[in-house]
C-alpha cells in the first residue's frame, strides 16, 4: 500500500528526472538545491525498487535533543526507526540500569525519558537496536556530543554549566588543549573526519573555589557508506561484446537518505560524461584496445565524501576467425588408394588454435597446435570417403568452420541383384509387379537396364546410393526370365536371372436375388446367388449384409453358390458378395433390399401451454408410429371428423396445430397407415366448459391405415369481470346498518376466488362453484366511500366496477317531515308491488307451473336445495340494492332501488336478478352524469315508481 501511494506522489515530477543528467556533479562546489532534491527522489524511487539488501538491518535510536549527556531534571525524546517508511508503528523498548531491565511497548516510534542507563528498541519487522547510553547528569559542567558522527558531518559539542560555575571555556582532545572558548559554549568541527576521532572534554570555574572539569565524550566518526567495490559482467569479454559495470556499495542506515554520486575509470581516464546518479555503465561494445585497469569512485553530495574502489582487469578476447580447408592433391576425381592431405588454417595470432576435421558433419580426428602452423590430416581413399568435408577451429572463445570441399572417390560398379516385389513364385494376372536392380558398389551415376527374356524393357540412371526399381502390371505373357544390367563407365555387369510365373484371379463376382422385385414384405424367404466368370479354383465365396458375414460357400470350379433366408424388419439394407481364389477377395455390386413393415397402432400426444387448456391456446396433436416402413400418411380427427392429414417419407411423427374454442372439447384420435394396415390411435378427451367430442389421428404408409387411441383435453374458462352488488335494510343507508357485498362473475370455469375491496383495501375473500360471493359489513361513518371486487380462477384475475356508497345521517337533521312523508310513500308502493308479485308466484306453484326461473330464490341459494315456501307474509320490507351497471366505465350512474325480502324462517327474499324475466321488482331508478367526483356517489332518493 505504500509503494502505491509514494509512486502517486512521484509521478507529478517523474518527468523531471531528465532534469538530473543535466545537474552539474561537482564535488567541490556542491550542486543546485533543485538538482538535490531531484537526486533524492530518484534515489527512494531506486531504494523502492531496487532488492532488499541480503543482510537484515536492525533498529535505530535517535535522540532529540541530540545530546547523550543532559542535565537531571531535563528530558529526551527517543525515536525507533526499523528498515523501511513506517512513520507510525508499534515499539517495544527495553530500559536497563544496575543490572535491571524493564520493557514496555509503546503505540508509536517514540518515547520520552528522564533516566540514565542503557536504552534499546525494536521497531516492527526489525532486530533489536543496538544499545543507547543516556545520562541524566547532577555534575555543575557536562560536555555533549551527538550519538553518532559520520563523515563530512558538521558536528557540535556543546559546554553547558550550572549557575554556581564561570564559563572560561577550554576543550581538550585527549588531554591537549584544542581550543578556548572563553564565554562560548559551542565548539565546531565542520567537516568530520578520521582524524577527528578521539575524547573530548571541557573546563570551567566555580566562583567559590576551583577549577572544574566535564565529563568525557570519546567521538568514533564512522564511513556514510562502505567503500565500493566494482562488479564486471565479464572479466574477459570476447570483442564486439558489451560489459556492464556496476559500483556496488552499502549507505549507512542512519545516512540512507543521502544521495550518492558514481563515477567510472579505465586506466586514471574517466569514462562516460562524468559524475551520475546510477550505480550502473554500459559499455556496449568492447575491443582489444579496451583491455585494462578499470575502478569507480563514489561520493556524498552533501558531505563531500569520496571512497575509490579496487582496481580490476578486464581483458578483451579475440575468437578464432573462420579457417581456410585445402585438399591436396587438388583432382576433382580420385580413385580408391590415393593418398589424400587436408589442411586447416586460422589467420589469427592466438596462442593455441584447437582444429577439428568433419567427414559428412561426421569428426574424422582433432590436433592441438600452434595457429600459424594450422593442421593437417593423410589418409588413402576408398569408396567410404566419398563426401563433403570441413573443419573447425577454436582458440577458447567459439569454434568457427570452414567452407565444405567435397572430395568423390570413383569406384566400378559390383554385380547386380535383382529383386522382385513379391517373393512368391506365383503371381496374380492384373497384379503390379516391381523390379528392383541395385549394385552394392560404385561410384555415381550408375546406369541400369531391365531385360525380359534379353528383350529389354528400359533403362534409369542413379545418381544416388539404392538401385533403381520399374513397374507394370502383369498380364499372361510376362511370364518367364528376367535380369538387369549395372554401368558406371567402366564396363556393364549382369545380374543373376529371376523367373517369373503368373495365374489369374478371379473375376469379380455378381449378386443377384430369387425375386425381381425391389420391395419384399416382412416373413418372405428369399435367395441370395453369387457367381464369378473367371478365376483360378478353388474359390471361396462369401454374403455380407451391411458389411456383416452373413455365411460362405467354396466350390471347385467357376459357378454360383446361393444363400437363403427369412426376411424381418432388420434385413433391409445393402448387400454384396466376395469370391477369392488366393489372390485377395473381389467385390460384387451392392444389391439393396427393402423390407415393408406395417405400422404400429400410432400414439397420440396432446400438448398446451399450461396444465389446464383455456380457450385462445394453441393446441399441438402429435401423432407417432413407432414402428412402420415409411412414408407413412397421418390423418387427425376430432369426433371421428377429420382435421387434415400429414405426410412423413422418412418415418417419424406428425403434427397438427389448432386455436382452440369452446366447441373444440371432445375426443381427438389420429390414424397411420403405410400401405399395409392402417392404426387407429386411443381417444383423447378435450373438455372447454359447456362442450365436448371425440378427437383422434391417423397414420397411413400406403399399406394399412392404424388408428390412435382417443385423446381426450379438457379447457378451462377465465372469468369475465364480475359485477359487484350492494345490499342494504333501508333506501338511506345510516351508520349501524348491515350492508351486504355481493360480488359474481357470470362466466368462468369453477373454483372461482372472490375478494372485497373498500378504496382499495382488502376486507375479505371468499371461494365459490357458481352463484357469486357474500360479503357482510356493518356500517361505520369510515365506510362511505368506493367498493369494488376481484374474482380469479387461476387464470389470470378480473376486477369489478367500482361502486360508491354514501352514508346519511352524519349531520344533525338526518330526518324532517319531508323526508318521513317520502319514504312512507314509498314503503307503500313498495308493499302493494310485494303484494301483487307474491300473488302471482302462489297461484303459479298451486296451479302445478313451476317458472323457468324461480323469482324467490335468494343469489345465496342459487345452488343450494332449500324448501319455497308459500306462507308468505302479505307486506315486504323494502331493502335497496346498489349494482354497477355501467360496465363501460363513462361517468353515468344508474341507481335502483328493488324489491328484496328478509331471509326468515318462513319468507325467501327474491332474486332480482331472476325478476327481470318475471316482472320488474325495480320501485326506483335513476340515470345522472356524473360531472364531480361528489356526483358519482350512490343516489338514494324518494321518486316515482319505476315503470
Amino acid at each position: 500500500m505504500l509503494l502505491w501511494v509514494i509512486l502517486l506522489v512521484l509521478a507529478p515530477v517523474s518527468g523531471q528526472f531528465g532534469k538530473v543528467q543535466n545537474c552539474d556533479f561537482n564535488i567541490t562546489f556542491g550542486v543546485s538545491y533543485e538538482c538535490l532534491n531531484l537526486m533524492k527522489l530518484q534515489r527512494s524511487i531506486d531504494f523502492l525498487w531496487d532488492p532488499l539488501p541480503s543482510r537484515t538491518y536492525k533498529s535505530i535510536i535517535f535522540l532529540q535533543p541530540p545530546w547523550t549527556t543532559v542535565f537531571r531534571g531535563e528530558r529526551v525524546n527517543l525515536t525507533c526507526k526499523g528498515f523501511g517508511f513506517y512513520s507510525s508503528q508499534k515499539t517495544k523498548w527495553y530500559y536497563q540500569y544496575l543490572g535491571k531491565e524493564i520493557s514496555r511497548e509503546t503505540q508509536k516510534n517514540t518515547l520520552e525519558v528522564h533516566k540514565s542507563g542503557e536504552y534499546r528498541c525494536q521497531a516492527q519487522g526489525s532486530p533489536l537496536s543496538s544499545p543507547v547510553y543516556l545520562d541524566f547528569s547532577s555534575a555543575s559542567l557536562i560536555l555533549q556530543a551527538p550519538l553518532s558522527v559520520f563523515e563530512g558531518d558538521s558536528v557540535v559539542l556543546r559546554c553547558r554549566a550550572k549557575a554556581e560555575v564561570t564559563l572560561n571555556t577550554t576543550i581538550y582532545k585527549n588531554e591537549n588543549v584544542l581550543a578556548f572558548l572563553n564565554k562560548r559554549t559551542d565548539f565546531h568541527i565542520s567537516h568530520a573526519s578520521l582524524k577527528d576521532n578521539g575524547a573530548y572534554r571541557c573546563t570551567g570555574y566555580k566562583e567559590t573555589c576551583c577549577l572544574v572539569s566535564s565529563n568525557t565524550v570519546k567521538i568514533q566518526v564512522q564511513e556514510s557508506f562502505t567503500r565500493p567495490v566494482l562488479r564486471v559482467s565479464s572479466f574477459q569479454p570476447i570483442s564486439g561484446s558489451p560489459v556492464t559495470l556496476t559500483c556496488e556499495t552499502q549507505l549507512s542506515l542512519e545516512r540512507s537518505d543521502v544521495p550518492l554520486q558514481f563515477c567510472f575509470f579505465r586506466n586514471d581516464q574517466m569514462l562516460g560524461s562524468g559524475w551520475s546518479l546510477s550505480p550502473k555503465f554500459q559499455i556496449s561494445a568492447m575491443w582489444s584496445k579496451d583491455s585494462g585497469s578499470y575502478w569507480c569512485k563514489a561520493a556524498t553530495m552533501r558531505y563531500n565524501t569520496t571512497s575509490n574502489s579496487l582496481r580490476s582487469w578486464i581483458q578483451v578476447l579475440i575468437p578464432a576467425s573462420h579457417p581456410v580447408l585445402t585438399l591436396s592433391p587438388e583432382k576433382a576425381l580420385n580413385f580408391e588408394g590415393t593418398k589424400v592431405t587436408l589442411h586447416c588454417e586460422t589467420q589469427e595470432d592466438s596462442l593455441r588454435t584447437l582444429y577439428k576435421f568433419y567427414h559428412d558433419g561426421v569428426p574424422l580426428r582433432h590436433k592441438s597446435v600452434r595457429c600459424e602452423k594450422g593442421a593437417s590430416i593423410s589418409f588413402s581413399l576408398t569408396t567410404e570417403h566419398s563426401g563433403n568435408y570441413y573443419c573447425t577451429a577454436d582458440n577458447g572463445h567459439g569454434a568457427k568452420p570452414s567452407e565444405a570441399v567435397s572430395l568423390s572417390v570413383t569406384v566400378p560398379v559390383s554385380r547386380p541383384v535383382l529383386t522382385l516385389s513379391s517373393a512368391e513364385d506365383l503371381i496374380s494376372e492384373g497384379a503390379k509387379v516391381t523390379l528392383h536392380c541395385e549394385a552394392q558398389r560404385g561410384s555415381l551415376p550408375i546406369v541400369y537396364q531391365f531385360h525380359h527374356e534379353d528383350a529389354a524393357l528400359g533403362n534409369r540412371s542413379a545418381h544416388s546410393a539404392g538401385g533403381v526399381s520399374i513397374s507394370f502390371s502383369l498380364t499372361a505373357e510376362h511370364s518367364g526370365n528376367y535380369y538387369c544390367t549395372a554401368d558406371n563407365g567402366f564396363g556393364p555387369q549382369r545380374s543373376e536371372a529371376v523367373s517369373l510365373s503368373v495365374t489369374v484371379p478371379v473375376s469379380r463376382p455378381v449378386l443377384t436375388l430369387s425375386s425381381a422385385e425391389a420391395v419384399t414384405f416382412e416373413g418372405a424367404t428369399v435367395t441370395l446367388y453369387c457367381e464369378v466368370q473367371r478365376g483360378s479354383p478353388r474359390i471361396l465365396y462369401q454374403f455380407y449384409h451391411e458389411d456383416v458375414t452373413l455365411g460362405s460357400n467354396s466350390t471347385s470350379s467357376v459357378g454360383k453358390v446361393s444363400f437363403s433366408f427369412s426376411l424381418t424388419a432388420a434385413h433391409s439394407g445393402n448387400y454384396y458378395c466376395t469370391a477369392d481364389n488366393g489372390f485377395g477377395p473381389q467385390r460384387s455390386e451392392a444389391v439393396s433390399l427393402f423390407v415393408t413393415v406395417p405400422v404400429s397402432r400410432p400414439i397420440l400426444t396432446l400438448r398446451v401451454p399450461r396444465a389446464q387448456a383455456v380457450v385462445g391456446d394453441l393446441l399441438e396433436l402429435r401423432c407417432e408410429a413407432l414402428r412402420g416402413s415409411p412414408p407413412i400418411m397421418y390423418w387427425f380427427y376430432h369426433e371421428d371428423v377429420t382435421l387434415g392429414s400429414s405426410s412423413v417419407p422418412s418415418g417419424g411423427e406428425a403434427s397438427f396445430n389448432l386455436s382452440l374454442t369452446a366447441e373444440h372439447s371432445g375426443n381427438y384420435s389420429c390414424e397411420a397407415n403405410n400401405g399395409l394396415v392402417a392404426q387407429h390411435s386411443d381417444t383423447i378427451s378435450l373438455s372447454v366448459i359447456e362442450h365436448s367430442g371425440i378427437y383422434s389421428c391417423e397414420a397411413d404408409n400406403g399399406l394399412e391405415a392404424q388408428r390412435s387411441e382417443m385423446v381426450t383435453l379438457k379447457v378451462a374458462v377465465p372469468v369475465s369481470r364480475p359485477v359487484l352488488t350492494l345490499r342494504a335494510p333501508r333506501a338511506q343507508v345510516a351508520v349501524g346498518d348491515l350492508l351486504e357485498l355481493h360480488c359474481e362473475a357470470l362466466r368462468g370455469s369453477p373454483l372461482i376466488l372472490y375478494r372485497f375491496y373498500h378504496e382499495d383495501v382488502t376486507l375479505g375473500n371468499s371461494s365459490a362453484l357458481s352463484g357469486g360471493a357474500f360479503f357482510n359489513l356493518s356500517l361505520t361513518a369510515e365506510h362511505s366511500g368506493n367498493y369494488s371486487c376481484e374474482a380469479d380462477n387461476g387464470l389470470g384475475a378480473q376486477r369489478s366496477e367500482t361502486v360508491t356508497l354514501y352514508l346519511t345521517g352524519l349531520t344533525e337533521n338526518r330526518s324532517g317531515p319531508v323526508a318521513t312523508g317520502v319514504t312512507g310513500g314509498l314503503l307503500s308502493l313498495a308493499g302493494l308491488a310485494a303484494g301483487a308479485l307474491l300473488l302471482y308466484c302462489w297461484l303459479s306453484r298451486k296451479a302445478g307451473r313451476e317458472p323457468a326461473s324461480d323469482p324467490c330464490r335468494s343469489p345465496s341459494d342459487l345452488d343450494s336445495q332449500e324448501p319455497a315456501y308459500h306462507n308468505v307474509p302479505a307486506w315486504e320490507e323494502l331493502q335497496p340494492v346498489y349494482s354497477n351497471v355501467n360496465p363501460r366505465g363513462e361517468n353515468v350512474v344508474y341507481s335502483e332501488v328493488r324489491i328484496i325480502r328478509e331471509k326468515k324462517k318462513h319468507a325467501v327474499a327474491c332474486n332480482p336478478r331472476h325478476l327481470r324475466n318475471k316482472g320488474s321488482p325495480i320501485i326506483y331508478s335513476e340515470v345522472k352524469v356524473a360531472s364531480t367526483p361528489a356526483s358519482r356517489c350512490l343516489l338514494l332518493a324518494s321518486s316515482a315508481p319505476h315503470r
